[in-house]
């Protein structure tokens, strides 16, 4: 066990080096970015700084992001300083709105009818997932507005079992989130989670979804966990619990991913098995879902836990995707485009194998 949190702690060196609590608000990088508007619901502590750090708040705060995204940006990449930015080739924060309250992001949501809300994972600060979804949302060219859900995680490498316990201890926030915008009068809420956001993410569902069966169809459009950083047993429980699982419902995993193959050891039993990196969809058959596996994206260089967001030519597909439907609208959704209805699975789980030129393998178990 110390042999594999020593792995871990190497893996995020660099990071560590690194005060990731810094934020530079930096204006002028306007001047020469692209500006890109990320919302915000987080359930981490105010500093006396004003950053938001690990500590857990005892309620929701809602800010204002203007992220600059810098003109010598290629897909996949996501360059950016704790320090000093250089705002012609990094991510930078041009501008942050704290709102007193829930009254005042509806006040600047007021008209907008599609939300995607980010749900991050393990050792990520607010900061930097501010800075992926700005990324994500440019790259691929999602509509409508982003919002992330910013979670206390304690953004370091030894940090896992903290990030744990602010995961459960979050669920709450995120449902009072997707409560909040609904009652706001937003048509379309969709949920993209990845790694450990992803088993957050399933929690809240489950837990509304005990109290109001349902729930999660009546509010949500979809959902997408990107590598979740969840144990199959405990995925297919919470399935079980959830009444009418919203459609489209996707599930992006990769076979190569290292960092979910460190998170079944830290389990202590070569039977733990994560979501994300799944051999086969034998054990999801029942369930009415896509798994798409992009294992053909990954480098052997890298640890492939996000290749969703860094493979310029993943990304390229899913951008397409993006042009050619409504992805985000109630009549056609993207997997259409991707996999036609004809091809996939009614009553049960869909495997779908991208390949880099862009074809899909499918396949029902």
């Amino acid at each position: 066990m110390l042999r594999y949190l020593i792995i871990i702690a190497n893996l995020c060196l660099l990071a560590a080096c690194a005060d990731r609590s810094i934020t530079e608000i930096t204006p002028d990088a306007l001047k020469v970015g692209t500006p890109a508007t990320i919302f915000a619901a987080t359930t981490r502590a105010r500093e006396p700084d004003g950053s938001y750090g690990a500590k857990r708040a005892e309620a929701l705060r809602y800010l204002e992001m203007t992220i600059s995204i810098p003109p010598s940006h290629t897909p996949g990449e996501l360059k950016f300083s704790y320090a000093n930015p250089n705002p012609k080739k990094q991510f930078v924060v041009a501008d942050v709105t704290e709102f007193s309250g829930p009254q005042d992001l509806k006040s600047r949501m007021r008209g907008v009818d599609d939300v995607v809300i980010f749900v991050h994972g393990y050792n990520a600060t607010q900061t930097e997932t501010a800075f992926r979804a700005a990324q994500l949302s440019h790259d691929i060219g999602i509509p409508g507005t982003t919002l992330i859900y910013s979670w206390p995680s304690q953004a370091r490498g030894t940090g896992y079992a903290y990030d744990l316990d602010s995961m459960l201890f979050a669920r709450d926030g995120l449902e009072q989130t997707i409560r909040l915008l609904k009652s706001m009068g937003v048509k379309r809420v969709i949920l993209i989670a990845h790694s450990m956001g992803s088993a957050l993410s399933m929690e809240m569902m489950r837990q509304a979804e005990l109290r109001e069966p349902g729930w999660s169809n009546r509010n949500l459009e979809g959902v997408i966990l990107i590598s979740p950083d969840l144990d199959v047993d405990l995925f297919r429980s919470q399935m079980n619990s959830i009444d009418n699982p919203p459609d489209p419902f996707v599930v992006m995993v990769s076979k190569k991913d290292k960092i979910l193959n460190l998170s079944a050891r830290l389990r202590g039993t070569e039977d733990s098995k994560r979501l994300g990196n799944i051999s086969s969809v034998d054990e999801l058959a029942e369930y009415p879902i896509s798994v798409i596996d992009t294992t053909a994206f990954n480098s052997d260089a890298g640890s492939s836990h996000f290749v969703a967001a860094t493979s310029p030519a993943l990304l390229a597909i899913l951008s397409s995707v993006r042009r050619v439907s409504n992805t985000f609208g109630p009549d056609r959704p993207g997997i259409d485009v991707l996999v036609p209805p004809s091809e996939r699975s009614t009553d049960g789980a869909t495997e779908i194998i991208l390949t880099e030129t862009g074809q899909a393998q499918v396949s029902t178990p």
